[in-house]
């Protein structure tokens, strides 16, 4: 059913939900357009409405071919909408369902785009602070770049910002997306430009693995690792890529890349990485000996050990948002828990084909060893007693004695 958004737009489908608001297909006086209506209890915010107007000039200032355009800004009645243009393809994420990794070509191609995005937003004093696949749309109208890669276009800019406002998200809180965010938002700075690169380079690290470097598991467990824990290398991919990845992932903002450098700098390496097919790496947690775990791991333990890479949901049991905008405010880990693990020390190497120690998946085929050992101490116990009860039979008082034969000359 259609729905009129201001006076001078329509919004005529749904194309998506997320924990901000939801997402139309629509209609305005240039052509098809994309609307974000932002949550009713969001557009009644008195103090997100005026922060949403002090941000309309900046927003609708950025205007790069790598980043989806903001046409408008709409502030009516209830409703709080950003009219933004409609990018014909997919986002980042429903590729990486589909595909699990890319080549790495191509997710270098399509890292190098976003930079060039987050690039002219630091140039206008935007900090996006929200990167991750599911703001990054492919335009599967536009021409194929290197590896067959389709043009990556960054969206959602300011909804993070505009979402969090210091009544909203008070000291112990932060916005954003577990896996992504940079080790300085969890300890409480102020977001700046070097936070889009933590994330950035977190993204291209999954495109090449499959898995983000740090997620997994709870959701505090993963702050905690992007604050005490070195990034797991990446074998198989050049020298050259892996020590630019590192440098975008390093714990102080200062020794990052800025968004210009990184750009020309991927777009250094496609050369290399020409036909080069997509890695073969062990997930974190994977099976043991290809056993199926699935069947008889206890549920808690088989939760946590199978945790969905990327998108973690941070209510048990819940499933993340149909479009995957999941902006979140989370409780800031205390300095004990931070310290959870040795300061910069790597989770612990994982021979192929088993689980890392220390790992869910290794504390499941603990238990499990030792309930087989279990069960074989009670069966050998049970062999052990019927062969005595046997022996018992055969030299009972019931038992008659044999003849005895004497040999005499």
């Amino acid at each position: 059913m259609a729905r009129k958004i201001g006076s001078r737009y329509t919004a005529h489908q749904i194309l998506g939900r997320g924990s901000a608001g939801t997402v139309w297909l629509g209609e305005g006086p240039e052509g098809p357009v994309a609307v974000k209506l932002l949550r009713e209890d969001l557009a009644s915010d008195q103090e997100l409405v005026g922060r949403f107007v002090q941000e309309r000039t900046a927003l609708l200032s950025l205007d790069h071919p790598k980043v989806v355009g903001v046409r408008d800004l709409v502030v009516d009645g209830n409703d709080l909408a950003l009219v933004m243009d409609l990018v014909r393809g997919t986002d980042l994420r429903t590729r990486l369902e589909r595909e699990r990794r890319m080549a790495p070509e191509a997710a270098v191609a399509i890292a190098a785009d976003v930079a060039d995005g987050l690039a002219a937003a630091h140039a206008a004093g935007i900090v996006h602070r929200d990167v991750k696949p599911e703001n990054i749309l492919l335009d599967m109208q536009g021409p194929l770049g290197p590896g067959g890669s389709h043009p990556a276009l960054l969206t959602d800019f300011g909804i993070a910002k505009l979402v969090d406002t210091p009544r909203r998200t008070r000291a112990t809180k932060v916005i954003g997306t577990p896996d992504y965010l940079a080790p300085e938002i969890i300890e409480g700075l102020p977001p700046r430009a070097a936070v889009d690169i933590y994330a950035l380079a977190t993204v291209l690290y999954e495109l090449l693995a499959g898995f983000t470097p740090f997620g997994g598991g709870h959701p505090g467990a993963i702050l905690r690792r992007h604050v005490t824990e070195t990034v797991v290398p990446l074998p198989g991919i050049p020298e050259e890529l892996w020590a630019l990845i590192l440098q975008c992932l390093a714990k102080a903002p200062a020794s990052r890349l800025r968004a210009t450098e990184m750009a020309a700098r991927l777009r250094e390496q496609l050369p290399v990485l020409a036909g080069m097919p997509p890695l073969d790496v062990d997930e974190p947690y994977g099976d043991e000996e290809g056993e199926d775990e699935s069947a008889s791991a206890e549920p808690a333990v088989e939760a946590e050990a199978g945790a969905r890479r990327g998108a973690v949901p941070l209510v048990t049991g819940s499933a993340p948002d149909s479009n995957r905008d999941t902006h979140t405010s989370m409780r800031v880990p205390g300095p004990d828990e931070l310290a959870g693990g040795p300061l910069g020390t790597a989770r612990a190497p994982r021979s192929p084909g088993r689980p890392r120690p220390g790992s869910a998946r290794h504390r499941v085929a603990l238990r499990r060893r030792r309930v087989r050992l279990s069960l074989a101490g009670v069966a050998l116990a049970a062999v052990v007693g019927a062969g005595a009860w046997f022996a018992t039979s055969a030299d009972g008082s019931d038992a008659k004695p044999e003849p005895s034969v004497s040999a005499t000359p």
